[in-house]
């Protein structure tokens, strides 16, 4: 009996565990039937809620789902296109060039519990290859109508009505990137690459929170910023709000062609897309022009408006200290495309437009600057011709261009120079010869301590081009003589070319002194002009390092002697 009995408890083991796998077989069979129904009935309405929301095409090459471990689902080729523009019956409206979003995949995952009437919550939507090309905002000339209402199909799968009431948390984006396009002629737009991509507090129609890691292209580095973005402006998306703040360290500017060093800056801003105002802060350590590559400390703080169609930069206030100097900045930075530095294309082809770089525009203000930490961006060895207090006024404009930065700056301004003396000494004991004679002690002109005493007064307009100034009207006082010169100084060579003429107090005869004065006496009213006791042309020549100083009295040039004491 015991033995009849457990045959029977096995065969019935048996027959469960039959029934069982049956019904596992048949469970898995018709949950892949609602599955394969569910998936173009999900489709579809994603793609009509997405097209309802944007008021375009879109289009959703793959979607598929599976109940493996909870409800996995993922997508490819999703493209949302522009909004469709208005236009008559006889004029049909042009088709746009690219999407306005496509997305290379997404994929999320979902508890397959959930309650009748309440949302699903996803943790995490991953998304990659995420582009958003916003076209100008004249693209955006179509009227909106009432979107049109969802299909209530009362056939869609219990899987599908789940799905449709969802809640993301998160959503997580790798390797997108954001393109806004401009409408001015010549322009090209302005692209973002955005390594990484972190959306949180996601509301339909209202704002969400962001953090992004963004590539900048020029100058080279990694900029991280937080803040909120949205709601999304479904008639302009170039009208979307955005608000943070950011960090970037570690900029390469030796990607700008003429400059180098490295920039951190920190800020904030808020707008548009296509309207930033941006508050921040900069500093650059070593700052310097390659050429010479003496380095200066560079921080500024600023405040700008910013075209995000296009970059154009409208600085509203810049202050700005170079080495211990500060100075005021206001002006524009213009993008400028072109074909500098591309290769040459095949035969046949054109040459695709790149950035040619930046047309710098500023207004320079100096109140209370030392005039040797702007002189030493200009030398190789940093060390200034010229040291002094410096008040200036100047516009800076710097064109793109493949030649070194000093050679395409351009400036047109004026400053004055107070408290002024040379580094080199030879001039400085030259100037300093000079207007003691001029006061009548040319005893004390031949003393060696005699330079360090005598501090000059400069003023003039003054132009940069090409890499030489020109001073055309410079007045040079010092005590005992007043200079009016004209010429140019060679910013690369450092070759001095100036020409004028002295006016000094003393007459000729006093400005010798000794038995020389007693003999040019007689002289002395030949040389008084205008109230000066003596009136004599003056020139400066050769270059910063070997400079050459003199004076011409009817012929008789006087130039820089090896030794002070053997001058006339």
């Amino acid at each position: 009996m015991a033995q009849k009995s457990n045959r029977r408890s096995r065969r019935w083991l048996k027959w469960t565990l039959s029934l069982a796998l049956a019904a596992f077989i048949i469970a898995a069979i018709a949950v892949t039937i609602a599955m394969r129904r569910a998936e173009p009935i999900l489709r579809t309405y994603i793609v009509q809620a997405l097209s309802d929301h944007f008021h375009a095409r879109v289009e959703l090459g793959s979607f598929h789902i599976s109940v493996a471990d909870g409800l996995w689902a993922e997508g490819r080729g999703l493209r949302i296109w522009p909004p469709a523009q208005v236009h008559s019956v006889a004029i049909p409206a042009p088709t746009p060039d690219h999407p306005l979003i496509s997305l290379d995949a997404f994929r999320f995952h979902a508890p397959l519990r959930f309650s009748p009437g309440k949302p699903i919550h996803i943790s995490v939507v991953q998304l990659k290859g995420l582009a958003v090309d916003i076209p100008p905002k004249s693209r955006f000339t179509h009227s909106l109508s009432a979107a049109p209402a969802l299909n209530q199909d009362s056939g869609k799968s219990n899987v599908a009505q789940a799905l449709l009431n969802l809640v993301l948390d998160s959503i997580v984006c790798t390797d997108a990137h954001l393109t806004i396009e401009t409408s001015k002629p010549g322009k090209l737009p302005l692209e973002f690459a955005i390594a990484r991509l972190t959306l949180t507090n996601i509301q339909p129609s209202g704002t969400m929170n962001f953090d992004a890691q963004l590539t900048n292209p020029r100058p080279t580095g990694t900029v991280f910023t937080t803040g909120t973005f949205g709601p999304w402006t479904v008639d302009d998306p170039g009208d979307s709000a955005v608000a943070g703040q950011y960090t970037f360290n570690h900029a390469n500017l030796a990607d700008f062609k003429g400059i180098a060093g490295t920039l951190s800056s920190t800020g904030k801003y808020q707008g548009t897309l296509r309207e930033l105002n941006v508050d921040g802060v900069t500093d650059t350590p070593d700052f310097r022009l390659t050429h010479f590559g003496s380095p200066m400390p560079l921080h500024t703080q600023f405040h700008a408006q910013v075209d995000a169609t296009n970059g154009d930069t409208r600085l509203e206030q810049v202050n700005a200290t170079l080495g211990q100097s500060p100075f005021t900045v206001r002006g524009e930075i213009v993008r400028v495309p072109g074909n500098y530095g591309a290769a040459k294309p095949p035969a046949g082809q054109n040459a695709a437009p790149r950035i040619q770089g930046h047309d710098i525009s500023l207004m320079v203000s100096v109140d209370s600057g030392h005039i040797e930490d702007f002189l030493r961006l200009f030398t190789s060895s940093g060390t200034s011709l010229l040291t002094g207090t410096l008040a200036m006024k100047t516009s800076l404009d710097i064109p793109p261009g493949a030649n070194p930065v000093q050679q395409r700056m351009k400036l047109n301004g004026s400053f004055t120079l107070n408290g002024a003396q040379f580094t080199d000494l030879k001039i400085q004991q030259r100037i300093a010869e000079l207007s003691l004679r001029g006061q009548g002690q040319p005893k004390e002109a031949k003393k060696d301590n005699s330079a360090a005493a005598v501090l000059s007064t400069m003023q003039s307009d003054f132009q940069m081009s090409g890499g030489v100034i020109t001073l055309p009207d410079l007045k040079y006082s010092v005590p005992g003589a007043d200079i009016d010169m004209k010429g140019t100084y060679g910013v690369d060579g450092g070759t001095l070319s100036f020409t004028g003429t002295a006016r000094m107090q003393a007459t000729v005869s006093q400005m010798v002194g000794g038995w020389k004065g007693l003999l040019l006496k007689p002289a002395d009213r030949f040389f008084k002009k205008d109230g000066a006791g003596t009136e004599v042309p003056i020139h400066i020549g050769g270059t910063r390092e070997h400079p050459d100083f003199g004076v011409d009295i009817k012929g008789v040039k006087t130039t820089s002697p090896q030794r002070p004491d053997q001058s006339q």
